[in-house]
Order: structure tokens, then sequence, then C-alpha cells
């Protein structure tokens, strides 16, 4: 045996498919943060939807920050982002994205440290668009356009539809940029025939919802209950409403992606696949990050092992 030194074994590339999933997207934030605290950093950070606005700001460096931010969201600020509009879609994005450009630093794929990509679809082809170049939130934004509630957005003179209909969880996109060991977070899981269980037994589970009475003055409704009650078709109280536009389309959305999801995970399956339980969240819920982010800590948390051993193993 020679006197020199035996080099350190080399940690495998380490890539973070980040999954679609609306409001339930917050938990990206606490499955980054926590991971952090591990000591590892992806070199690899591919996203769809919410997944794909979460890794633009955590590559650009801006995760914290973010993080205060929407900790602090109520439904009322939720609303105020919303620029209703029924071109394209219910909410054009466009307030929510300038918002973010101006509050946000906004750099190139290109010079990041990290690989990053987000999925979009194609509105005309229908193909699966993997956008590496660019502004990040322009990237961002192309992979956030869900059908029936976002306006789609033109990227590069074509007009973008959301990644999760092609790809919910881009585990695959990970791996063509390079990363041996995938850590996925689909958020799609133990969701079909629950979204709209906070809002069958009525009002006042919906202001109880956050551990709030309904006499609190502090409660804070769903934002997706107080939209779904304006776009239900059913105004008689004594009458179960028939499904409003929001159920619709919350419930189409979550059978493809969960169908498409688990195809695709099927045939290239992530080394872990981490499932937030959040199947209480619906649709529009961005003002509850808190709880969302603490679930993505505790999945962390509760597969550091397994990280570890993965990490040692590859």
């Amino acid at each position: 045996m020679s006197g020199e030194a035996l080099s350190a074994p080399r940690r495998p590339r380490v890539g973070l498919a980040l999954g679609s999933g609306s409001a339930r997207g917050w938990a990206h934030i606490g499955v980054i943060q926590a991971l952090e605290d591990m000591g590892i950093r992806p070199d690899v950070v591919a996203g769809t939807s919410i997944g794909a606005l979460v890794g633009a700001v955590y590559v650009s460096g801006q995760l914290q920050a973010f993080s205060d931010w929407v900790t602090k969201l109520t439904f009322r600020d939720v609303l105020g982002f919303l620029d209703i509009g029924f071109s394209g879609g219910v909410v054009k994005g466009e307030k929510l994205f300038n918002f973010f450009s101006e509050q946000h630093q906004n750099p190139d794929i290109e010079s990041l440290s990290q690989r990053f990509a987000t999925v979009a679809t194609d509105m005309k082809m229908g193909r699966e668009v993997w956008i590496q170049q660019g502004s990040v939130l322009d990237a961002a934004r192309a992979s956030c356009a869900l059908p029936g509630l976002f306006s789609p957005f033109k990227h590069e003179g074509r007009w973008m539809l959301d990644g999760g209909l092609v790809n919910p969880v881009p585990v695959s996109v990970c791996r063509a940029l390079g990363a041996e060991l995938v850590i996925a977070v689909n958020l799609n899981g133990q969701l079909i025939g629950r979204h709209l269980t906070r809002y069958d037994t009525g009002s006042q589970d919906l202001e109880e919802s956050d551990g709030e009475t309904p006499d609190s003055e502090n409660s804070e409704p769903s934002v997706w209950g107080r939209v779904m009650d304006y776009f239900s078709s059913s105004s008689d109280e004594n009458v179960e409403p028939t499904p409003g536009l929001f159920d619709v389309i919350g419930a189409s959305v979550n059978i493809m992606q969960d169908r498409i999801t688990r195809s695709r995970m099927a045939g290239d399956p992530a080394e872990l696949n981490l499932v937030p339980m959040l199947e209480d969240y619906a649709i529009m819920d961005f003002h509850r990050a808190a709880q969302a982010i603490e679930e993505g800590r505790r999945l962390v948390e509760a597969n550091r092992e397994r990280i570890e051993w993965l990490l040692g193993r590859l």
C-alpha cells in the first residue's frame, strides 16, 4: 500500500424533483430546508408547476426570505394577488409574478451554480418542454399555467400550459441532467376523492379548518371555500351543492396528475419518494404555508437514516 492518502468517496450527484400540487407545494420549502440542514445541497433541481416556483426561488438563493413571506400570507393577501379574468383562465397570474419580479432576484438559469429546469406543456403540440434557459421566474411561470385556473404563458413564441399535464413529478428531468440519486416530492398521493371533504359538511367546518372557532375574530376561512361558494351552482344552504367550477377543476387535476404520476414513476422511480400528508389542502389554500412547510421538514427527518444510507451506498 502506498503512503498516499486514500481519497474520500465521491458523493453521488443528488437531484431534487419538486412536483406539482398547488398550495400543497409549500411543503417543498420544508423539504429543501431540512435537506440543507443535513448538509445536502442538491446538484440538480427540477420543478413542475408550484415545484417550479419554489425551485426557482431556491436556486436563486432566496428561499429563506420567501419562506418568511409565505408563512405570513393571509387569505386576504392571497385574494389580493388574484387578477380575475376569463381569458384563458380564471386568474391571469400577472399580478403575482410581477410582485415576485419586484421583490426577488431573477437570474438567468445559465448563471446558476445548480442545474435547474422546469417542465411545461406546449399547448399546440401537447409536448413536454424542459425550460433550461432564460430567467428563472419566466421558467417557473411557464410551468404554472394550470388549465382553467391560470392563464397560459407565452414562452419563446409558444403558449405553455402547466407541466403537471405531462410530468407531475420530474424525476426523468433530474436523471437527464445528471442526477444519480433522485429525491422526489410527490404532492399528488392520497388525494383522490378527498378534495371536497373540507367543504362537504358546511360553512362551520370551513371556519374551523385552521383550528379557529367560528366566533374568533382572527378566523380565516379557506380562500378556496370562499371562491368555491361563489362559483357553486347551488345557493340553497339546505341542499347539498352540486360541483362548482373549482370543484371540477380540482377533482380533474387531482385524478389526472395522480394517474400520470403513478405511470411515470413506475417506469422511472426515484431512489426516495416523499409524499406529504396534506390531503385536506384545497387547491388555493396558499395561506396555510406553515403547516405544509413543517410537513416537508417532518418527512425529511423521518427519512434521515435512509437518505444517509443512500448517499453512502451510491
